[in-house]
């Protein structure tokens, strides 16, 4: 009687390549090598990351954050580039702990696709590292997710998250903030990581189709996907010294994330107080005036959406802020004085852009 060959399935059959999740950790062992810092006890390959607290802290607390890049995945997926993405990825994150008065200890990332493309994973880890770098983080670890029949194919999805550390009587909560208080911008490099799903939207009216032939449109000198595709700018190593200072001239500290300008900087703001700004004060980037043109965007809601040029606030009192612009600009920033902090008026908003 002839017999019945079973052939066995694999987890390669089902849709996962464990091979190539290795391959990807040992692409990735040299990218988290380039950010090694003190206080790194262990490197990328264990079930968890290990990391001591700097010393000289007398009451330390750890500040963590975590986001993702949103809709801004669908733009690299139409462009092949996912180096930017990374960069993006740390900077959400270590913008928000800054701005509480943190140093960015570690970063872990977490990558998930229906079929790994090592290549594209490890494009997107390299860019993760040089967001570290720019920081001055640790890359700890992170985890690589191949789930088939959960991503369409060429897509993932990234998240991540940061953990920092400032001395209890540093910690920047607001507190200080006082009507009197000038508010100083600091530049973004574009959109950053906010309003995609709106910037898709203007591109397809606009062109007719989000694809790389379109966004190869001249803007200002580069082609559109260049300004769409900038990565978030990271302000922890211009910012940190002055937070570090014995003077600390830094009243409150808002990064300029979802909400925009009207919805991020009042949660910087003791009650009874409005941030007043002038968008007269500083340089819109020309991708800004572009989406506002092709898509008819209200002026309100382009400051409810996107940062419009500006990716941190600082308030400072007026005897600062020469002092404080000059140390920013030095530091490589681009700095406009853009408003004041005043009482809030009866019925009026904590934050007003004419």
């Amino acid at each position: 009687m002839a017999q019945t060959q079973n052939t066995g399935l694999s987890y390669r059959d089902a849709g996962v390549d464990i091979d190539a999740g290795d391959a990807l950790v040992e692409r990735i062992k040299p990218l988290a090598a380039r950010t090694k810092r003190p206080g790194l006890l262990s490197g990328i390959g264990g079930f968890g990351g290990l990391f001591q607290i700097p010393a000289g802290y007398r009451e330390p607390v750890l500040v963590s954050g975590t986001d993702g890049v949103g809709t801004k995945l669908k733009l690299a997926f139409t462009l092949g580039v996912h180096d930017t993405i990374g960069i993006d990825l740390v900077a959400m994150s270590v913008n928000d702990i800054l701005v509480q008065g943190a140093e960015p200890l570690f970063f872990l990332d977490y990558f998930a696709c229906g079929h790994l493309d090592v290549d594209v994973a490890a494009a997107v880890v390299a860019g993760v590292a040089t967001g570290c770098e720019q920081s001055g983080c640790a890359l700890l670890g992170g985890e690589t997710a191949e789930m088939p029949g959960m991503y369409p194919s060429g897509e993932y999805d990234v998240a991540g998250f940061a953990v920092g550390v400032v001395e209890r009587s540093q910690i920047i909560d607001g507190s200080r903030v006082q009507a009197g208080d000038r508010l100083l911008g600091l530049a973004s490099s574009g959109p950053h990581s906010n309003g995609y799903s709106l910037v898709r939207k203007v591109i397809e009216r606009a062109l007719g189709e989000v694809s790389l032939k379109a966004l190869q449109q001249p803007l200002d000198g580069r082609p559109l996907s260049e300004h769409v595709m900038a990565p978030t700018r990271i302000y922890v190593k211009s910012l940190l010294p002055l937070l570090r200072s014995a003077a600390q001239p830094i009243h409150g500290l808002a990064h300029i994330t979802g909400g925009g300008l009207v919805d991020n900087v009042p949660r910087m703001l003791p009650d009874g107080l409005v941030a007043r700004m002038d968008a007269s004060r500083w340089t819109r980037p020309a991708v800004f005036d572009w989406l506002q043109q092709q898509g008819g965007i209200d002026q309100a809601e382009m400051h409810r959406v996107f940062n419009c040029g500006i990716g941190t606030v600082l308030a400072v009192a007026p005897a600062d802020v020469a002092a404080v612009t000059r140390a920013l600009t030095d530091a490589g920033e681009q700095v406009f004085e853009i408003g004041e902090v005043a009482q809030r008026q009866p019925g009026e908003a904590a934050a007003v852009v004419v």
